[in-house]
């Protein structure tokens, strides 16, 4: 009897959160239903870069940033203490491009992560009048700031993200993509981030378009100097300001090859896997159970029934694995690598769990060479 109702619970949290996202996703402005904007005299845009140890992929990146199709544009690369190639690509760069600016950083201040820091000085010596974050792998359509700033100006936004699309290969590493991707859509419903009355946010780092005045309404990103999701806490602060946002999908027009294997992955979650948690034990005990639930129970639980409740929770694994098909046949994968989401939950549920232990037994994370200490991060928990 236990059984039968963890199947219906699951069976029932499944297709809630399935239709949630399918409807949301909807709801959610296609870059390419978005016309490029026709105004001569258009807005100054800065686009700030930070780059540490990126010589292997700020040169493709920056270019597509250098080829935009925009008729006022800066772009700004902060070289934050490479000691890899990353300057020399930089400045081999700019002898073709010489209204590219660059600046190096040597030094991290106390009470910043290095890569807001970067975000902040870049800002700094902007002089657009609206402000591009974004990173050092990121490709770029050529109308993709035009194209933003269409919408932005059209809906009087104060501050615009984009969703981008992985181009890493991979039948594994992509479902991971997907499920990381899935979770933080039920997490943060961004597309309800465009209603005034709503608490829900959305900040994405690849794409993070923000009004000038805007930022230095929220104080730039001194506010957020110490949070590892520097991103998503920049939407939620600009939205807690009660500024307005929305955000895209742009998987066309902003393109990265986020990490090349499935190890790298997880280690790249290692730094932030905490924080996504806002460094909560508790939240990461629910988190676990709640992926075990839908995602893991349903399997096991399948060879070990039968009648009602093994259709159910075959009911529960049918409709996972075709999400993940619809999914993957709209980013350009292999429909066939949908197979690997019965495994996704086993990495998912190992990323959290190690993120917070070796999190909490180090005191700290370690990110780009550097030391932050656990008890500085959580003063900046918003």
């Amino acid at each position: 009897m236990l059984l039968f109702w963890l199947a219906v619970i699951s069976l029932l949290l499944t297709m809630v959160c399935t239709l949630e996202i399918v409807l949301g996703i909807r709801r959610i402005t296609h870059m390419g239903d978005v016309p490029p904007i026709q105004q001569k005299n258009v807005p100054k845009v800065s686009v700030i870069i930070p780059a540490c140890n990126e010589a292997t992929t700020i040169g493709p990146a920056l270019r597509s940033v250098l080829a935009m199709d925009y008729a006022d544009i800066e772009v700004i690369v902060v070289n934050d203490r490479s000691t890899d190639e990353t300057g020399v690509v930089l400045h081999g760069i700019q002898k073709e491009y010489p209204h590219l600016q660059i600046h190096e950083i040597f030094q991290l201040p106390e009470g910043w992560l290095g890569k807001n820091h970067a975000l902040k000085h870049g800002a700094e010596h902007a002089q657009g009048e609206y402000l591009l974050f974004t990173d050092a792998d990121i490709i770029m359509e050529k109308t993709s700031v035009a194209r933003a700033m269409s919408h932005m100006l059209e809906n009087r936004l104060d501050h615009v993200s984009m969703f981008f699309k992985n181009i890493a290969p991979g039948g594994l590493l992509n479902a991971l993509f997907l499920d990381l991707g899935t979770g933080l859509l039920l997490l943060f419903k961004p597309w309800k981030a465009k209603d005034p009355n709503s608490r829900r946010y959305i900040g994405v780092g690849a794409f993070n378009l923000v009004k000038a005045s805007a930022y230095s309404t929220i104080g730039g990103h001194r506010s957020i100097a110490l949070h590892p999701i520097d991103d998503v806490m920049l939407g939620k602060v600009i939205k807690l300001h009660g500024l307005s946002q929305d955000c895209l999908l742009g998987h066309n027009f902003v393109q990265v090859k986020w990490y090349a294997t499935v190890p790298e992955f997880i280690n790249g979650c290692m730094k932030n896997g905490f924080a996504l948690y806002n460094y909560s034990v508790f939240r990461v005990l629910f988190g676990v159970l709640f992926v075990f639930t839908l995602n893991i129970l349903p399997l096991w639980a399948f060879f070990f029934t039968s009648g009602i409740t093994r259709g159910l929770f075959g009911a529960v694994i049918i409709i996972r694995i075709l999400s993940y098909v619809h999914g993957f046949s709209n980013i350009g994968v292999n429909p066939w690598c949908s197979i690997w989401s019965l495994v996704t939950p086993y990495v998912s549920i190992y990323i959290s769990i190690k993120a917070a232990v070796i999190t909490t037994r180090n005191k700290g994370i370690v990110w780009r060479g550097t030391f932050y200490p656990l008890d500085e991060l959580k003063t900046n928990r918003i």
